[in-house]
């Protein structure tokens, strides 16, 4: 009789080392007792399908991807989920076992999920949300925002085309402003996103104007480097709800997890502990 494999999983993107995905299924894997491992992978731009080719002979059941593949593998993927298709980007992989490899977004997922556990009455249908930034991350958020029921989004980014082709993409509930008058669209907002790296460890600060913020404002940052920062520090002083963006980190891995190694994860304060660490 053939032994059962150990199920593998793990990151890749260049660079990889930073990644905390490897502490996150780690802990779980050890928590539930599951015989598995996850790992992270430097791949070479040039290696990226023969890598995913040559993965599940190895006896991986799938991967998270990371910058700069996200985009690059929906054209190596079989099957692509139509969150994936809208936002133009897969972080999770599945190998499955007729051989084709499915490909999955769950960063619109997991920001919800952060919301929904972090922030009491959070309602979306509240009012407008304000979202800095047009990025990848961004197409994500705005998807699953319009899906719970936002009424409109305003966005802004330093790049106003950018913005405005993802508008455009995403339908006519998404409204774009200058970045230069970002500052002057946060009095009406229920919900405010920062979905660019401004504020994190080795990049500027986020310099948007905050004095106009509604303090009834659910604010969060996607940004976790550091926990607090300076749109969350503010904003809390100001007296606004804030979520931290380490949840989103947190419960975009349950589907890919749940999926790779038979048992849906918990996020709770030791993941975030042990992640943290």
């Amino acid at each position: 009789m053939t032994a059962q494999r150990i199920p593998l999983a793990g990151v890749i993107g260049s660079p990889i080392a930073h990644s905390r995905s490897p502490r996150l299924h780690g802990h779980w894997l050890r928590k539930y007792g599951i015989q598995g491992h996850y790992i992270p992978m430097d791949v070479p731009s040039a290696k990226l399908a023969d890598t995913l080719n040559l993965l599940p002979q190895l006896g991986f059941v799938g991967l998270n991807v990371t910058i700069p593949y996200k985009e690059k593998v929906l054209d190596l993927a079989d099957l692509v989920t139509d969150r994936a298709a809208l936002i133009g980007a897969a972080n999770t992989l599945i190998f499955r076992k007729d051989g084709r490899i499915h490909a999955d977004n769950t960063d619109g997922y997991g920001f919800l999920e952060n919301l929904r556990q972090n922030a009491d009455g959070w309602v979306p249908q509240a009012g407008p949300a304000v979202v800095f930034g047009a990025g990848g991350a961004a197409r994500a958020v705005l998807a699953s925002l319009l899906d719970a029921g936002v009424p409109e989004i305003v966005l802004t980014n330093r790049t106003r085309h950018r913005a405005e082709v993802l508008a455009q993409d995403l339908g006519t509930r998404v409204r774009v402003v200058d970045w230069v008058r970002a500052g002057n669209v946060l009095d009406d907002a229920a919900t405010v996103v920062n979905t660019t790296s401004l504020g994190m460890v080795g990049h500027p600060e986020l310099r948007v104007p905050l004095d106009g913020l509604n303090t009834k404002s659910l604010v969060t940052d996607l940004v976790y480097a550091p926990l607090e920062t300076r749109l969350l520090r503010v904003a809390s002083e100001m007296g606004c709800q804030t979520v931290d963006g380490l949840g989103m980190l947190l419960h975009q891995a349950v589907p890919g997890f749940e999926r790779w190694f038979g048992h849906r994860p918990e996020v709770d304060e030791a993941t975030r502990a042990a992640v943290l660490r």
